[in-house]
């Protein structure tokens, strides 16, 4: 655990931390009136993925650029920073992105950073990484994903951070897929993080008049996962692999389910989990910081990371339970407000009213 690892070596970690001048908690020194008080400002985020990627950072970063730029500010999202003559520079993921915040931090050092913090980040081996821990240092403010990532940080950095939960508009519900089946969807990339064949494994232990069909959604990001995927739906009649689809699509793949799986053993706060939570669809999810951080603790739909047979229980319990489902759509329908676009909107407008 980050907060662990920092007490386990304290004295690095507080000269790490403390070099140079102390970093601000209210408004950012040495920046001209005019500059603190303009309703603009021309704001860079720098995403490691291609702007065009489909995955949870690049899908974040342009969800910000929307609503930065609803709030009237001039915004740009890349892969790499090039010197561009930004107000405030925003990056996701400290290790990838500590290229661009050391370049911008020399270039202008008296202007303000936030860091968001991934599921890599905070989850991952972040302290033991020199370029993610000088990212941490050159941060004015840090984002997290859900509440629980913040119990990631020490208090030092903690009192630097905010918890925004990621948005969307609400989506339509559409009519299952398949008339008859009870239509469930993985909207994950194949990864070995995302344990992402671990639903395959799930439904391969339903009794045979069980009707549940898992369409899963997602690139290849590791070929051998990809290989499996494909053996998977040739020989498993419940599980289908469709590979990427554009995002419209995926959205339509999940408005149209009853239930939504997320295998992840690790994730910083998934954007899946608030869009199911805006299309109302109840979710399926192993017990983790990234998805007990915005479900809460008392969601009834967890399961244990890695445990194919508790999957299929719920999915089967789901499935013919009229009341659990029931339940865990009550609970879906109470965090819909979590996922406004207006209450994200609101906390980045709070958040650089604090850099002011």
């Amino acid at each position: 655990m980050l907060g662990h690892a920092f007490t386990a070596d304290q004295q690095h970690a507080s000269q790490l931390l403390r070099s140079g001048p102390p970093r601000r908690l209210g408004r950012v020194p040495h920046l001209p009136d005019s500059y603190v008080t303009s309703r603009r400002w021309s704001i860079g985020i720098v995403s490691p993925e291609p702007c065009s990627s489909l995955s949870g950072n690049g899908v974040t970063a342009r969800r910000w650029e929307t609503l930065l730029a609803e709030l009237g500010h001039r915004v740009r999202v890349q892969s790499a920073y090039a010197g561009e003559d930004y107000d405030l520079l925003i990056s996701l993921h400290a290790m990838k992105s500590a290229a661009a915040i050391e370049a911008f931090h020399e270039r202008f050092p008296g202007r303000p950073q936030v860091l968001a913090l991934t599921g890599t980040d905070l989850y991952g081996d972040l302290e033991g990484d020199p370029r993610a821990l000088r990212s941490l240092e050159l941060a004015d403010r840090y984002v997290v994903l859900q509440p629980r990532g913040l119990n990631r940080l020490p208090g030092e950095l903690r009192e630097r951070a905010v918890a925004i939960h990621q948005s969307l508009a609400r989506i339509v519900r559409r009519a299952p897929k398949s008339e008859g089946a009870f239509d469930v969807c993985v909207l994950s990339h194949l990864r070995h993080v995302k344990d992402p064949l671990l639903a395959a494994a799930a439904v391969q232990l339903l009794p045979p008049e069980s009707d549940v069909q898992v369409t899963h959604v997602g690139a290849a990001f590791e070929p051998e996962l990809g290989r499996r995927a494909k053996k998977e739906t040739t020989t498993n009649p419940r599980y289908r692999w469709v590979g990427e689809l554009d995002r419209e699509a995926a959205l339509a793949v999940l408005a149209a389910s009853r239930i939504l799986v997320l295998t992840s053993r690790m994730e910083g706060g998934a954007n899946v989990v608030s869009e199911a939570i805006a299309a109302g669809v109840p979710i399926l999810s192993t017990r983790i910081d990234g998805s007990v951080g915005i479900l809460g603790e008392d969601y009834p739909g967890y399961f244990p990371v890695g445990d194919a047979q508790a999957l299929s229980d719920l999915l089967r319990r789901a499935e013919t339970d009229p009341g659990f489902y029931a339940d865990l759509r009550r609970h879906i329908e109470r965090l819909v407000p979590l996922v406004d676009p207006a209450r994200e909107r609101a906390a980045w407008k709070r958040l650089l009213a604090s850099l002011c």
